[in-house]
């Protein structure tokens, strides 16, 4: 038996935004959280402009300081951190992502205290240790260690909370 499919090919293209129109779109899309250049181009392109209209919205959107992108990266960087938890490599791959310069990434990852980010990581070391079910302690410490890495933690460091946490237990 066969289902009929969908026909996608009559469906409407959005409909393209003048300038004008983009412009207060874009300060609302902007005033709402902080956003970097790239995603503000992006959203720009979404709206069927052409690059030079895109361009000029841009560099209208930094001067009237809807866009920043040293702001951006410490917003970033303190949500992840502190809210997700995510490690300083997990953080800087999804920086480089937004296309920031090595600058505005160095200044956002400022934004994350050294003996603060130490007490997640063994906090959360602590957490997945006890939520591991597994007996064999090779295997289990594996399996921490992975979780810590794929969250952006750097390998000695987790060695190093890995250690601190076996001996606790």
């Amino acid at each position: 038996m066969s289902f009929l499919r969908k026909d996608y090919s009559n469906e409407r293209p959005k409909k393209a935004l003048s300038p004008s129109q983009a412009r207060v779109k874009i300060a609302a899309f902007c005033a709402y959280q902080e956003r970097s250049q790239q995603e503000v181009r992006d959203k720009l392109y979404g709206y069927g402009l052409n690059k030079g209209d895109v361009e000029d919205l841009l560099t209208e959107m930094i001067t009237e300081g809807f866009v920043n992108e040293s702001r951006f990266a410490e917003a970033f960087v303190r949500g992840k951190f502190k809210l997700k938890k995510w490690g300083r490599v997990k953080i800087q791959q999804a920086l480089q992502q937004h296309r920031l310069t090595q600058n505005c990434i160095k200044e956002g990852m400022k934004e994350i205290n050294p003996d603060e980010y130490w007490e997640t990581l063994l906090e959360l070391a602590e957490k997945k240790w006890a939520s591991t079910s597994n007996n064999e302690p090779l295997k289990r410490k594996a399996k921490v260690q992975r979780f810590l890495l794929y969250r952006g933690y750097e390998n000695d460091l987790v060695q190093a909370a890995l250690e601190e946490v076996m001996e606790d237990f």
